[in-house]
């Protein structure tokens, strides 16, 4: 069978779908993973063959609309968040049509998609191959998929769709107690952490101190302005806390992070690294939460995105993790919170308890026999 995987937005977009692709592909499938060329390198770097359907990444797609006019910001956190729908939406319809040219030459039997790949489920419904949606993070907002199909309305019209195609099958990567309510009802596949690998040294997969092991980060796509500021803000607040901080960020900011932080900066293997934490501290990224979960580790989540908050206080409300929204992420409140998280029980106990129904939850091979059934 042939099962095409439709990706793209950062490479933290890749991570989330490797494990499901990685398990087909071992089950004897053929696989191809479709996205664009920002995230080529984290495709190659699963081991996993990937086609670049767009040179145009979505910082531009966010910040840029179809007639090369600038999006502004909004400080409305609806809004936010219908921007990102149609940031999405742009990113779909310059999917479209080179998607389709790879199905002519390469036809899929099922087609796989990220939450917000809108063009797989377009795709999908264009050759008559049954959609898979899985989720790559804890939930993402309904009005992000309204705005999205607001968006694509020119060419879901010209294809004579009245919306985006629904999916044959819905695959949840969330554990059902921080779950959001409103989600769609499908299947639960167990999250497992993926990420660029560089050379492992010792302290990466075992504490070397007594101190307690933070480990700090704004994800994949902190950049110069973007989250760029924010990562060093982070660190600045709980530089002084008598523990071992360790500060992820992709290579090419690396460095400049470094000087701007006086603490040194690199990619972490967060698969390898986080088993070895105390804490994360972060800004509310799926990936990064998810990967938490897992490992039994509670989190102090400081939300960039409006987007975020939502999935933030279900974590926070379950009782493995603390929340700080804007404005109340002074330096005294987030070292207070780390220390809370690091030394007050209930939150590690929480932590594991969230771990046991997450790793409970059904691996990556198991979820390749519904996707041959539907194939």
């Amino acid at each position: 069978m042939r099962i095409l995987f439709v990706t793209g937005g950062s490479p933290a977009t890749v991570y989330a779908l490797t494990p499901l692709a990685t398990a087909a592909r071992n089950a004897g499938h053929e696989v191809l993973v479709a996205s664009n060329r920002e995230t080529m390198e984290a495709i190659a770097g699963a081991g996993l063959p990937g086609v670049c359907v767009s040179e145009v990444p979505i910082r531009h797609h966010i910040t840029t609309d179809r007639e090369g006019r600038p999006v502004p910001d909004f400080d409305d956190p609806d809004r936010q968040m219908r921007k990102i729908g149609h940031a999405f939406g742009r990113m779909a319809a310059v999917y479209q049509e080179p998607l389709y040219d790879l199905a002519e030459a390469w036809r899929p039997d099922v087609v796989v998609g990220g939450t917000l790949t809108y063009s797989a489920a377009v795709l999908a419904a264009r050759i008559g191959v049954p959609f898979v949606r899985q989720a790559w993070d804890s939930g993402e907002p309904q009005v992000v998929d309204v705005a999205a199909e607001i968006e694509m309305r020119p060419e879901l019209e010209a294809l004579g769709f009245d919306g985006i195609p629904g999916s044959a099958l819905w695959i949840d990567v969330c554990p059902p107690s921080v779950r959001d309510p409103e989600a769609p009802q499908g299947v639960s596949m167990r999250w497992v952490p993926c990420n660029l690998q560089p050379p492992l040294e010792p302290w990466m997969y075992r504490k070397e101190t007594a101190a307690p092991r933070i480990a700090i980060t704004a994800g994949t796509k902190t950049a110069p302005g973007y989250f760029f500021d924010y990562l060093v803000q982070l660190v600045a607040k709980l530089k002084h806390l008598e523990a071992e901080l360790l500060v992820s960020a992709p290579d090419g900011v690396a460095e400049a992070l470094s000087e701007a932080t006086g603490t040194r900066v690199r990619w972490l293997p967060f698969d390898t690294v986080a088993p070895t934490c105390d804490l994360l501290v972060h800004h509310a990224g799926g990936g990064t939460a998810l990967t938490g979960m897992v490992h039994g580790i509670p989190q102090l989540l400081v939300p960039n995105m409006p987007k975020l908050v939502a999935p933030s206080q279900r974590l926070a409300a379950y009782g493995a993790a603390r929340i700080l929204l804007e404005g109340e992420d002074t330096p005294q409140a987030m070292a207070s919170a780390a220390e809370d998280l690091l030394f007050t029980e209930s939150y590690r106990t929480r932590a594991r308890e969230l771990q046991q129904e997450a790793t409970a939850m059904p691996a990556p091979a198991e979820i390749v026999s519904l996707l041959e059934k539907l194939g």
